[in-house]
């Protein structure tokens, strides 16, 4: 079929962390939004910054440049929320700007390396030079439904918050 897409490359968009440059899986996204402000969860870890009501789903917030330890928490008009579809499930994640959209071959993207138990790396899908750019590819399904995160009860795949 000519003008199709070839099976080989995945579209991701890009978005900084600090001084960092993330990409996750465009299929994910489900949406870009400014910050609003949050139902607050008691005993909740500090990057899960609450609850907010998206047109009748009860969406968690987590803020990545907190669960990532980079850059600055500021919540203003600037702040960037990525809506998610994980599952069946709705999440939302803060980062400090949406860079761009970018097809990748499954030859550009590159294992992460190997840092041993000092780093646990299950959350990476691989690394991608994009022009002088070096770009985190995100596991973000891991992420969200890791244990740590505790978000999703793995077992029913429903948000335990």
């Amino acid at each position: 079929m000519s003008g199709s897409i070839s099976d080989n490359s995945q579209e991701f968009l890009t978005f900084t962390l600090g001084d960092e440059h993330y990409g996750l899986e465009i299929m994910m996204v489900k949406e870009i939004r400014g910050y609003e402000a949050v139902t607050k969860i008691a005993n909740a870890p500090p990057f899960v910054k609450g609850v907010l009501n998206l047109r009748g789903d009860i969406v968690p917030i987590i803020d990545l440049r907190l669960k990532f330890n980079v850059g600055s928490a500021i919540y203003n008009e600037f702040t960037i929320v990525i809506m998610l579809s994980i599952g069946a499930r709705i999440v939302g994640i803060v980062v400090d700007a949406v860079s761009d959209v970018v097809r990748l071959q499954k030859d550009d993207i590159k294992p992460p390396p190997e840092f041993g138990a000092a780093f646990d790396h299950q959350f990476l899908h691989g690394l991608s030079q994009v022009g002088d750019t070096m770009v985190i590819l995100l596991n973000i399904e891991s992420l969200i439904s890791s244990k740590e995160l505790g978000l999703f009860d793995s077992a029913e795949n429903s948000v335990s918050v």
